[in-house]
């Protein structure tokens, strides 16, 4: 027993820091959107609206963001007409969470693995941004693909990049690289 359990310690130390970090950032998480009421927004969510609404307006886009005043999503009102919802799902949070708890458990030199992750986040809330703007526009204009482009695309092509990162992250920076 002894013998397998040096064999996989690389193994079974990723295994066990990848956990640890990934439940411990979640329920630092969970704590923090348990400060909110029911009809409140956190602040992440509210600044993915912003930064969609800005790209979408930048791009000439008739787009307008709003916070129900009932519920806690914004109303995303495209060419003047409520369109779709963005929740607290759509942030991109869990999926950041999910790369910083890989990076952390295969890390590499201090700097170059907070440089990575400063990286990594900026990158996934940029592609977020994109990605729900894109969405927007592709859902007006392709309403009957709404399964294939939310539920099957889009989240294909995020945690597709995110896979790349890690593999990026693994085969030149993490300590594991040659």
């Amino acid at each position: 027993m002894k013998k397998y359990f040096s064999q996989f310690k690389p193994f079974f130390v990723f295994i066990s820091t990848f956990f640890v970090a990934y439940i411990l950032l979640m329920l630092i998480y969970k704590f923090y959107l348990n400060q909110f009421q029911s009809t409140e927004l956190d602040g992440m969510t509210q600044i993915v609206g912003r930064h969609v609404e800005y790209l979408m307006q930048l791009c000439g886009s008739d787009i307008k963001i709003q916070k129900n005043l009932g519920g806690s999503f914004l109303e995303v009102w495209y060419k003047q007409s409520f369109f779709i919802r963005i929740v607290e799902g759509c942030n991109a949070v869990s999926v950041m969470i999910l790369f910083v708890s890989f990076i952390v458990s295969f890390s590499g030199k201090l700097k170059t693995t907070i440089l990575f992750l400063l990286f990594g986040i900026v990158f996934i809330h940029v592609l977020n941004v994109i990605r729900i703007a894109l969405l927007t526009v592709l859902l007006f204009r392709f309403h009957k693909y709404e399964q294939i482009l939310h539920g099957v695309f889009f989240p294909l092509v995020i945690y597709g990049t995110v896979f790349i990162l890690w593999v990026v992250w693994v085969n030149k920076f993490s300590k594991y690289a040659k």
